[in-house]
């Protein structure tokens, strides 16, 4: 076994759904032949968690994004413990969610924390203290996880310690149980005229190695250490979701559908990722509306010193601090599909161009499905090596929605060139840190359009 990665899993338990198998290979496939590479490009500016990897470098392994208000905490790939970074949909550490987690409830921008789930589970090492974590901070700001698409065995767990959770129409969850394995290589050795001698000392050393059977003594003992965890898997699974263990021991570890999944109270709801991520926005900002208004109501009350008309007061400030709420989360609804929509049509945009090309087509629809912006989806064509790189670089600076004058200098600052792809090119030309941070200029302008796109958010 060559990758390291996979390595990790190898007769260990694991919280891993069996039928994503493939997926599971390739993820760690992908996180062995791509990272050493980004971790060499990453050029720190400090020893904070948040800074050591530099501006590109967070940006790629250790983002921090907050959108209306939510932080997003992407919860992809396989999960691992040991692993500070979250890299795309190949992988995701427990320690990078517990660093964007603490930060996002001492941030003052932070008004609710969003896991953006789609994995197929992970480690046994490092889940439930992380769970734990997630579980203890309910009630310092509102938690919501997105099943977008699936929330499997580990990923669940980490799931259901969120206050609601919301599954996608085609998505899935569950995968409630604990699995290893042993192989016994022994009869293949054998052919090969090889015999493994063991000197060692202490009856049970070499149990479990791959070059004999498997007694049924040690079998059982594995049996034992693998119902231990998944009690524990089973209790906090009930304690998150408010359910009884023997109901939850009760699924044995299937995985269920949306609707399956809101019949026996694994889920809340169902929504897509983009119209149920600006409902959370909504109640976040209907439950801040209303305790302004009735912190106001409350002091004017005690300055007129009339109880009477406080109370009257406080009726009528409750009744248009609900009717605004409503309007408010409408148009905010309405907002985020109107954006969704713009989004779909710039990235049917791209695709359009490659008629026929499948891995296209392929990486076009999972954008769409996880709200990639046009210009991440631009680079994932790029990286890809689907479509000439130049091709898709003029599609992105076709859409100059985001251009802008030179911006004058205030008393002691430096004047801002032109915010388009020429003035971000000039800054590049002019920056031998900018050059050494990014090798190719294309990935500095397309990192500019990302960050213009989304209003300059972390």
């Amino acid at each position: 076994m060559t990758n390291p990665w996979l390595a990790r899993f190898a007769n260990e338990p694991a919280l891993v759904a069996p039928h994503l198998q493939e997926r599971f290979g390739a993820s760690l496939a992908a996180l062995d032949t791509r990272l050493t590479a980004e971790l060499a490009a990453a050029q720190g500016e400090g020893d904070d968690f948040w800074t050591e990897l530099g501006v590109w470098g967070s940006k790629r392994l250790r983002p921090y994004v907050i959108r209306d208000g939510v932080l997003l905490v992407p919860v992809k790939g396989v999960l691992l413990n040991g692993f500070p970074y979250q890299y795309g949909d190949w992988a995701t550490g427990y320690e990078y969610i517990w660093k964007c987690l603490d930060r996002g409830l001492d941030d003052p921008e932070v008004k609710g924390i969003a896991f953006v789930t789609d994995s197929p589970g992970g480690m046994v090492a490092g889940n439930f203290d992380l769970v734990d974590h997630i579980f203890e901070a309910r009630g310092r700001k509102p938690m919501r996880a997105f099943a977008a698409e699936s929330a499997y065995s580990a990923a669940y767990s980490i799931a259901s310690a969120a206050d609601r959770l919301v599954v996608a129409r085609t998505g899935g969850v569950g995968s409630i149980g604990v699995v290893t394995s042993h192989v016994d290589i022994s009869q293949a050795i054998a052919e090969y005229g090889y015999k493994i001698t063991f000197i060692f000392a202490g009856k049970h050393k070499v149990d479990g190695n791959p070059y004999e059977a498997l007694p049924d003594d040690v079998k059982a003992r594995i049996q034992e250490r693998i119902d231990e965890l998944y009690g524990v898997f089973v209790d906090t699974v009930a304690r998150n979701r408010n359910l009884d263990a023997a109901a939850v021991r009760a699924t044995e570890a299937l995985t269920f559908t949306a609707t399956q999944a809101i019949e026996n109270k694994l889920a809340d709801s169902v929504g897509a990722l983009d119209a149920a991520l600006a409902e959370f926005a909504a109640d976040i900002l209907t439950t801040d509306e209303g305790t302004e208004t009735m912190t106001t109501n409350t002091v004017a009350s005690v300055k007129a010193d009339h109880p009477e008309i406080a109370a009257a007061l406080i009726a009528e400030g409750n009744t248009q601090g609900a009717a605004d709420a409503k309007a408010s989360n409408e148009k905010a609804v309405a907002d985020a599909v109107k954006a969704d929509r713009d989004r779909c049509a710039k990235i049917d945009a791209l695709a359009a161009k490659y008629p026929g090309n499948a891995k296209v087509a392929e990486i076009v629809t999972a954008a769409k499905a996880d709200g990639s912006s046009a210009a991440d989806t631009a680079l994932k064509l790029m990286e890809s090596g689907a479509v000439q790189a130049a091709a898709v670089l003029g599609a992105i600076q076709q859409d100059d929605t985001t251009a802008t004058a030179a911006v004058p200098a205030k008393p002691g600052e430096t004047a801002k060139g032109p915010q388009t792809p020429d003035g971000w090119k000039a800054e590049w030309q002019a920056s031998a840190a900018l050059q050494a941070e990014f090798p190719k200029v294309e990935a500095y302008i397309a990192l500019k359009k990302d960050e213009a796109k989304n209003g300059g958010a972390k």
